[in-house]
């Protein structure tokens, strides 16, 4: 079955993010703001870190925090959640939702829309490399808070945090839905928690209020020089989970994430911020675990506590963010078929997916041991982060321009201005790069590749299907004046090109020598949108008596239930009946020949990716019991 992207028109999802009002603000707090509210465990001792040679003076921490507080006002605020959330695909969000939306604008023109298609899948790659580092530095930040409370516990910050992310991914098999429900209130906690500290440290030290003037924030820069870049690499850590705003939108709506945001999370992690840089003009000792040190003694190990949970929650969102991008990424033919399984029966966004689950364990792991603590890791969170805030700006100048048509002199400049911004932010975390900057950009690579072998390997075994193959109109013309005989059941030929024949049709008339009374071949796309209407769901054309082409178009947010869409032919005069239908699938084996489309290497990656791509009939939900499946070789 064909995964290639179609160009079909949709309208939005009938479902969308609907509820309370007050359900969705509190489910956004718990599941998109998780990330960037765990900053303030590691930030600002980063910043003041010496290998960034920022001295602990009063002036550079007031211009310090000032530059923290203006960067969430206008990289987060101003960006994000006033203008990139207006850019939305049919109701969904995210950098894959964002390039298809990028690439329909360009449709006419192949070259660009493959340009922005590679990159943005580039940009979800490095997603891959934000969730193995983000539940490594999250759980490591929060767990190092032992260490405050009794220095004899230090040597336990490693192995407790080893435990800690083996069982929460061990717990992903049993789905979101029951802890999800903890999540909100435990986050509204922590951030309440956040802006009640920090107001306290405020109190003590009102002068660090000077902070909030962006004059301050100016100088600051300005007084590093040229290492203004690795101040500025330290910053952008408490920029991480921006992404998170935009990628959830299809689950709570825009609103809901931006009442989140300016009504809690904004003010909560503002005043944290403003009360680390007022504790550290009273206690510049305080620098080493700067946000554990403004709870008293005695409310320390429960701060341990909740700053675990914060973190775990943190790293529940982007372990789920992970699942939900690899499925978009499969249905945009960019990956293989792997398992899929739905944890709840009502969402159907809740998914697990045990290959991507164990490999993200393993990289996590690899990293925590690696690293060691969330200072090492430090050097390594910013580079994906403002890599996938880059490429989000370049996609989002294609929308603005191309499809909401805005005036080139409001456009350029605005887009140049939030370029230069996160051009700058990613020069910074480029200076860490042999400190582990390197970690995310090797796990991107390897993802790149991986899945931009895979979307040219079908594209090759498409080709090879069409050279190879028998045009489908004279053959089914001839067939359907056969004296052949005839089985009183509906035949589904699965297939990747609807213009040839089914190897599985030959291999039928071959072996058994027998036709079905009614012959379906079929052909499932994947749209640009991520919901495809009902109404628009099958295209059934007529052939020649006794068979019939059908086009199922599903979104890439979609499910692919391929009885269920069949069955909704009758209205177009092909009735497929559940318990009367079997269903023929190809099972390729991919050969490499010499002077093919693809490196040899390549070549040989692709066909051990489709080998162990996953079984066709369990993702297109068809009926064990009404599958055949026949091998043919393909040589690219």
């Amino acid at each position: 079955m064909s995964t290639d992207i179609s160009h079909e028109a949709s309208p939005p999802h009938p479902g969308g993010a609907h509820g309370p009002l007050g359900a969705l603000v509190l489910g956004a707090i718990g599941v998109v703001y998780g990330d960037i509210g765990t900053s303030p465990l590691y930030t600002m001792a980063e910043v003041f870190s010496p290998a960034n040679g920022v001295p602990l003076t009063p002036e550079a921490v007031t211009g310090a925090v000032s530059t923290l507080f203006w960067a969430l006002m206008f990289v987060v605020t101003l960006k994000y959640v006033v203008l990139i959330l207006r850019a939305d695909n049919r109701g969904e969000g995210g950098i894959l939702a964002l390039t298809a939306l990028a690439a329909q604008a360009v449709g006419g023109r192949p070259g660009r829309r493959a340009v922005l298609l590679m990159l943005g899948v580039f940009g979800a790659t490095l997603f891959y490399g934000d969730s193995i580092i983000t539940p490594a530095i999250s759980v490591l930040g929060a767990v190092e808070g032992l260490s405050v409370v009794a220095p004899g516990l230090s040597r336990a910050v490693l192995p407790l945090s080893l435990v800690v992310l083996v069982a929460l991914f061990a717990m992903q098999r049993r789905g979101t839905a029951s802890v999800g429900r903890l999540f909100g209130p435990v986050i509204v906690v922590w951030f309440l928690t956040l802006a009640a500290t920090g107001l306290w440290q405020i109190l003590k030290a009102p002068a660090i209020l000077a902070a909030l003037n962006p004059v301050h924030a100016l100088h600051f820069l300005l007084e590093r020089g040229w290492h203004v870049f690795a101040a500025l690499g330290a910053i952008v850590l408490a920029l991480t989970g921006a992404e998170a705003l935009y990628a959830d939108m299809g689950h709570f709506g825009r609103r809901p994430i931006q009442l989140a945001w300016t009504g809690l999370v904004l003010p909560a992690l503002a005043l944290n911020y403003l009360g680390q840089g007022a504790l550290l003009l009273q206690e510049p000792a305080a620098l080493a675990s700067p946000f554990f040190h403004m709870f008293p003694d005695a409310w320390r190990p429960a701060a341990v506590v909740l700053a675990t949970l914060a973190a775990i929650i943190a790293s529940q969102a982007v372990i789920s963010g992970a699942f939900s991008m690899t499925r978009q990424s499969m249905l945009m033919g960019f990956l293989p078929r792997m398992a899929v399984r739905h944890t709840s029966a009502r969402e159907q966004g809740q998914i697990y997916m045990p290959l991507v689950n164990w490999l993200l364990l393993a990289g996590v792991l690899a990293a925590v041991l690696a690293f060691r603590s969330s200072a090492a890791l430090a050097g390594a969170y910013g580079v994906a982060v403002t890599l996938t805030m880059l490429i989000t700006t370049v996609l989002a100048y294609v929308v603005v321009s191309k499809v909401w048509r805005l005036p080139v002199w409001a456009v350029v400049p605005a887009t140049a201005l939030f370029l230069t911004v996160d051009l700058a932010l990613f020069a910074g975390c480029a200076l860490k790069f042999t400190d582990g900057g390197w970690f995310p950009l090797a796990m991107a690579g390897l993802f790149f590749t991986v899945m931009s072998t895979w979307r040219h390997g079908r594209v090759l075994v498409l080709e090879a299907i069409r050279r190879e193959g028998l045009d489908l109109l004279p053959f089914v013309q001839e067939m359907s004046a056969s004296p052949m005989p005839r089985a009183a059941r509906v035949a589904v030929y699965a297939v990747a090109d609807p213009t040839t024949v089914p190897q599985a049709m030959l291999h039928n008339l071959k072996h058994n020598q027998v036709l079905h009374e009614r012959n379906v071949i079929l052909n499932v796309r994947f749209a640009d949108q991520p919901w495809v209407d009902e109404s628009e769901r099958a295209t059934v054309e007529l052939l020649a008596p006794g068979f019939w082409r059908v086009l199922l178009v599903f979104g890439f947010m979609e499910t692919p239930d391929v009885p269920h869409a069949l069955a909704q032919c009758g209205a177009q005069g092909l009735e497929v009946p559940l318990f009367e239908t079997s269903y023929f699938l190809s099972r390729e084996t991919v050969v490499s020949t010499p002077g093919g489309g693809m490196a040899a290497w390549r070549e040989r990656l692709f066909a051990t990716l489709s080998r162990n791509a996953g079984n066709a009939a369990h993702f297109f939900q068809l009926p064990d019991n009404a599958v055949v499946e026949l091998g043919t070789r393909v040589q690219i």
